[in-house]
């Protein structure tokens, strides 16, 4: 009932009524009293006025399941939310949660992670109260060979969330950071369970860099916040249940721009103007041999094309290759 009541009372800025509160979700005066003095003891700030009723006025910054889904606009991202104040790693539950038949479209958020994970097994820190820790377990019908493509479908999302919720300007280096200034604020880590043919499952998860205001000395030069980042240009702390609404929004746009051709085709421009790498000397980390070019942009394939100081072009694929700046992280 709470999510209920906050539902109703963030849609609308006028003051709603007790007795529409009760009309509407069917219940008695004093069951409305007592879920108002509930989320008033969350940290919600609701306003009572004599012949008036209720206004919501101040959030919380709190990831609860409460909060989450009473900020859902979604068409059908999200709508089944599993919410954990502790957990390992959210793909990993993701993960148990599709073999366990939850639906395409189901969203796994945690507040803390005690193993969360990168690229290459990297560990990425997520500790209380500070961060957005996310996976949505999609069951698409494609090829095997294209789930790859929705990393970037993420990071377009998340590039675009973080910029509509702020005004930072986030940008995207090749295939899945997000950065802004120029430093690292979020990572994305794709995991697929597939036949040579057929597609069980997807899980995306997201870590994004939120209240963190400094970094371990080796991540300093390379990581960010947004509050770090806001903070220069005196803006004020976000709320992450809602940024992380907005992201879930602009990927269920994206996503279906993408389910259409099943590749970039239709992102690719969009793709490329968020590019941080686009047009910069870069270096190439492959296994078989490093090298340093200009990147051009993706194609729609998700790969970056990348010139060699030969005039040879080449296309980058992610899997185990890597791409830095020839004078820093990006």
């Amino acid at each position: 009932m709470k999510t209920k009541i906050l539902q109703i009372l963030r849609q609308s800025e006028a003051y709603i009524s007790g007795q529409e509160l009760c009309e509407k979700l069917g219940v008695s005066r004093t069951a409305v009293w007592k879920a108002i003095k509930q989320l008033r003891e969350q940290g919600y700030e609701i306003e009572a006025a004599q012949n008036r009723g209720y206004r919501l006025s101040a959030v919380p910054d709190v990831l609860s399941k409460q909060e989450i889904v009473s900020c859902m606009h979604t068409k059908w991202l999200g709508h089944n939310v599993f919410y954990y104040d502790e957990i390992d790693s959210t793909n990993t539950e993701a993960k148990r949660k599709a073999e366990e038949g939850e639906p395409h479209g189901t969203l796994v958020v945690a507040d803390m992670q005690s193993a969360g994970r990168g690229r290459r097994g990297r560990d990425w820190s997520s500790p209380h109260h500070q961060g957005i820790f996310f996976t949505i377990l999609l069951r698409p019908e494609i090829e095997p060979v294209n789930a790859p493509m929705l990393t970037l479908v993420m990071a377009m999302a998340v590039a675009r969330g973080i910029s509509e919720s702020t005004g930072l300007k986030a940008q995207i280096k090749w295939p899945n950071d997000i950065v802004i200034n120029g430093k690292k604020v979020v990572g994305i880590l794709t995991e697929m369970s597939a036949q040579i043919d057929y597609v069980n499952h997807v899980v995306i998860g997201t870590g994004i860099n939120v209240h963190q205001s400094s970094f371990p000395e080796k991540l300093a030069q390379k990581a960010t916040s947004i509050d770090i980042e806001n903070e220069k240009l005196g803006g004020a702390k976000i709320s992450r249940a809602q940024l992380l609404e907005k992201i879930l929004e602009q990927f269920e746009i994206y996503y279906e721009k993408y389910i259409k051709t099943q590749d970039l085709s239709g992102l690719m421009e969009e793709y490329n103007q968020e590019l941080v790498n686009k047009n910069r000397k870069v270096r190439v980390l492959d296994p078989l041999g490093e090298f340093e070019g200009q990147a051009l942009g993706i194609n729609a394939h998700g790969s970056l094309l990348v010139e060699k100081d030969s005039g040879e072009t080449v296309e980058i694929s992610s899997g185990e290759v890597s791409v830095r700046g020839i004078y820093g992280y990006v």
